[in-house]
């Protein structure tokens, strides 16, 4: 059976790799400049990770009508997210094909990189299936269809050549640090913050690792690994809707601001 993203995209344990995925896009310096001058993710975190997903699951799960609207509120949140070049100091535009596409390409990999960790190793069929399904995030916005590796062959050539060169710097770092070690959030969400860290350590390149200043060590990676194998035995067990809960909540969340927007729209009239 061909199992892609329609599958595996509800999981609830890929927020697991929530971190991981928002660190890598921090290290793109461009990203990381343009997400600490204008976004309030540090402030907001939870409300930026649900907009995020809000937005994955809507284009793989979605009504015409969910899609319309989350591909809005992401163009207009991408609107002031823009400078011009200025002397040394290079600009960015949250437009940009080539931002986006890095974007995707983290959500991608993180997935697909938690899912084989649970699941095992995908056959061809659904791993090809779950590639191609993750450029429709991408295609949906400013990514040009052509710009999306071809295969997952290609796409390997790119992160690897990537990810040899990616340095989290400036911004990016402050916005990552931020984000890692939470001051003034919910007690609930500082509480959970040292395993999230831990997993985020231990899912990231070493380099991205040691440029956000996560400590590992080999004791950190034999810990690691054991939580992984003990998740894999454990979270495919769960009731479908204890995994996909998280899926089903942003959906029903969207529908419900969609009919509070027209409501509001009409009383206006």
């Amino acid at each position: 059976m061909v199992r892609g993203m329609a599958e595996f995209g509800a999981e609830g344990i890929l927020l697991a790799g929530a971190g991981r995925a928002l660190l890598l896009q921090l290290a793109d310096p461009a990203v990381g400049r343009g997400v600490d001058e204008h976004s309030t993710f540090v402030g907001r975190p939870v409300n930026r990770l649900k907009g995020t997903l809000t937005y994955v699951y809507a284009i793989v799960y979605g009504t015409d009508e969910q899609v319309k609207e989350v591909r809005r509120r992401v163009n207009r949140a991408h609107v002031p997210v823009r400078r011009e070049a200025e002397g040394k100091s290079p600009g960015y535009n949250a437009y940009d094909p080539e931002l986006q596409l890095w974007v995707v390409a983290t959500l991608y990999d993180t997935a697909i990189t938690i899912i084989e960790k649970i699941y095992g190793p995908l056959d061809d069929e659904s791993a090809d299936a779950m590639y191609q399904d993750y450029a429709r995030l991408g295609t949906a916005l400013q990514v040009p269809p052509g710009m999306w590796p071809g295969d997952r062959a290609s796409f390997s050539r790119y992160w690897s050549g990537r990810i040899s060169t990616l340095r989290a710097e400036g911004g990016g770092v402050r916005v990552g640090r931020g984000l890692l070690y939470p001051k003034h959030t919910a007690l609930w969400y500082r509480a959970i913050m040292p395993s999230a860290r831990f997993l985020t350590a231990g899912l990231l390149p070493d380099q991205i690792r040691k440029d956000f200043g996560l400590p590992w060590s080999d004791r950190h990676e034999s810990r690691f690994n054991r939580t992984m194998r003990t998740t894999a035995v454990i979270y495919p067990k769960l009731p479908q809707g204890i995994r996909h809960w998280f899926k089903n909540y942003c959906l029903r969340s969207l529908d419900a601001e969609i009919r509070a927007g027209s409501r509001a729209a009409s009383a206006r009239l």
